[in-house]
């Protein structure tokens, strides 16, 4: 536990000291959108969102949080919440392992309590380096317990959702989280609580299927991929060719699906102007 919290706290003051031009370095980033080398630092400088295309890369629940909230409010959640082995599913037990070491992580989903420029609101984000952020039973409680803390607390409830689906490696014990997490969010919203579903690249399967279609305001990142099955699967069972953008987020925009489109670098005032309305409204 000390070793990986070290971890945590040497990324967090990495990131700072490249923001703050205190870290300079020369190596180059080929964006996988447009082909484009730029220094890593400009990568850095722009919140790893590529300086040529803005293409959105994938980023760490750490990394995501410590760019949104206030300095010091962050507070984990059941940090040691990690996922159970109920189908003796072979190597499983060695891969979790292996990626607590390589990311500090002891599953795919981070809970804290924080604030943006003063207000108190409870949040989770998901990590796609740790098995493609998909969710089993220690996913779905953490999302569960989340929602029940923000409840208990009279607070909002705020999640980024970056996920592959649901964890094979868990059979229908990860399909159960779909139902329990759905369930968790509707009896907090039923309570009156604000639930703002941030959807980042890529978010498909079944947590799409799930809480991350709930929110009360949905946003999304720039470019994300969003559904339940890939188009190259919904192709092939209609037998019809997709629409240009299809499961993207400014194609899901147009449809009616999302309330807005938030880039990178404008998270922390869109949500901190959302929280703001939301506490002079007077609900909890």
């Amino acid at each position: 536990m000390n070793r990986t919290f070290s971890q945590r706290r040497d990324r967090l003051l990495t990131y700072r000291a490249m923001r703050e031009g205190k870290i300079t370095s020369s190596r180059r980033t080929k964006c996988p959108a447009c082909g484009a080398e730029s220094p890593n630092l400009e990568w850095e400088r722009k919140l790893q969102v590529c300086p040529k295309c803005g293409f959105h890369a994938p980023v760490g629940a750490y990394y995501r949080l410590s760019n949104i909230l206030d300095p010091g409010s962050f507070q984990e959640l059941e940090d040691k919440l990690s996922p159970a082995d109920p189908l003796s599913f072979p190597g499983y037990p060695a891969k979790l392992a292996e990626l607590e070491t390589k990311t500090g992580l002891k599953d795919a989903a981070v809970s804290a309590l924080g604030k943006i420029e003063n207000h108190r609101a409870v949040f989770a984000a998901l990590d796609s380096r740790f098995l493609m952020g998909s969710m089993g039973t220690a996913v779905g409680e953490k999302v569960t317990r989340a929602a029940e803390f923000a409840a208990k607390k009279k607070l909002p409830l705020v999640i980024f959702s970056a996920s592959g689906g649901a964890r094979m490696q868990e059979g229908i014990f990860s399909l159960m989280q779909m139902a329990k997490t759905a369930a968790a969010i509707q009896r907090f919203q039923s309570g009156g609580g604000l639930y703002i579903s941030c959807l980042t690249h890529p978010t498909t399967g079944g947590v799409t299927a799930s809480f991350g279609s709930l929110g009360d305001i949905m946003l999304a990142e720039p470019g994300a991929l969003i559904g339940f099955a890939g188009p190259r699967v919904i192709e092939q069972t209609i037998k019809e060719q997709l629409p240009e953008g299809f499961q993207r987020a400014e194609y899901l925009l147009d449809h009616g699906f999302l309330d807005q489109i938030v880039p990178r670098s404008q998270w922390r005032t869109v949500l901190a102007q959302l929280l703001a309305l939301h506490e002079k409204g007077g609900r909890t």
